[in-house]
């Protein structure tokens, strides 16, 4: 569960770097909506996390990220994807090359990235924290840049031709293009093999829950989705993301709460009922829990962050 000090001011955005991104969170379905932007990268005062699967493309710099105390160095011209869900922290900008270095950040919402069709292992392996380099030649800089041309045109044809265009590339990259810099919890191992029926399951099981946090579903409306008894979906599920089903929806349920009360000013009572919430004592309490703070002082805290 986050800690209260994990709770961090906003970083001014004029010193490169990334601060709390509002224009890619939104109030509607899981956590946010499709986004990139293209920035000169700077270490990162404190660590941060948000609600997207994220994939990153520097040019002429290494980078290197501290994730939960782990060292990840990302080079430059590979497309680098990680769920930002988890804590992580922009630490090293070691420059390559004569030019200035550059960082694109595209965001994919986790519904969106979830829905994306054949990349069920990688959907899974970086939910449960894996961090994935990808091969330089399945996504070299022009494409990139093209990509970005098309989000910036504004234009609905172009931004579905993008995705599209990724979602080709993430199939290709598990043909033996997926580098794991950092392992993920969903990796087979310790005598665990996960099928690609159980893989396809949990990724049902992820995407109804994601779809649906803004009710109070319980395991046994998960559980249907995959049409197998119940016990032995939460078997799936717990072993695929070695975290219990309840456990993964607080967390989830908790990390939209955060968002929505941080960027919009609806009533703590429309974020609790928004988050799945029928009980307002319920919402308060599993809220302290998971950030040490009630909503209303979190989000003082966060107002008077901005006011400095």
């Amino acid at each position: 569960m986050p800690r209260a000090d994990e709770i961090q001011p906003k970083v001014d955005r004029h010193r490169g770097v990334p601060a709390h991104e509002r224009i890619f969170y939104s109030d509607s379905r899981a956590f946010g909506r499709f986004g990139m932007r293209v920035f000169s990268p700077t270490v990162m005062e404190t660590p941060h996390r948000h609600g997207h699967v994220e994939a990153n493309f520097a040019t002429g710099a290494t980078l290197h990220y501290d994730v939960e105390g782990e060292r990840i160095a990302v080079p430059a011209g590979h497309l680098f994807l990680f769920w930002a869900g988890i804590p992580h922290q922009l630490v090293g900008v070691e420059p390559t090359g004569p030019g200035a270095p550059r960082l694109t950040n595209l965001y994919l919402p986790v519904d969106g990235f979830l829905l994306m069709a054949h990349i069920g292992q990688l959907q899974i392996g970086l939910l449960g924290g894996g961090m994935a380099l990808l091969d330089a030649g399945l996504c070299p800089e022009e494409i990139v840049e093209r990509w970005y041309a098309d989000y910036r045109s504004g234009d609905f044809e172009r931004t579905e031709i993008l995705r599209m265009e990724l979602n080709a590339v993430l199939r290709r990259a598990l043909l033996g293009g997926i580098d794991w810099r950092r392992p993920s919890a969903a990796d087979a191992g310790e005598g665990r093999v996960l099928s690609s029926s159980n893989i396809r399951h949990a990724v049902e099981m992820l995407r109804f829950i994601l779809e649906h946090l803004d009710r109070p579903i319980g395991n046994a409306d998960v559980a249907a989705v995959t049409g197998l008894h119940q016990n032995y979906a939460m078997s799936i599920f717990s072993r695929t993301m070695r975290v219990p089903m309840k456990r993964f929806m607080l967390r989830m349920r908790m990390l939209r709460a955060r968002a929505l009360l941080l960027e919009s000013t609806d009533p703590v009572a429309a974020v609790a009922e928004a988050s799945g919430y029928t009980s307002l004592s319920q919402f308060h309490a599993a809220f302290k829990t998971a950030y040490g703070m009630s909503p209303a002082a979190l989000r003082a805290r966060y107002a008077a962050m901005e006011l400095r």
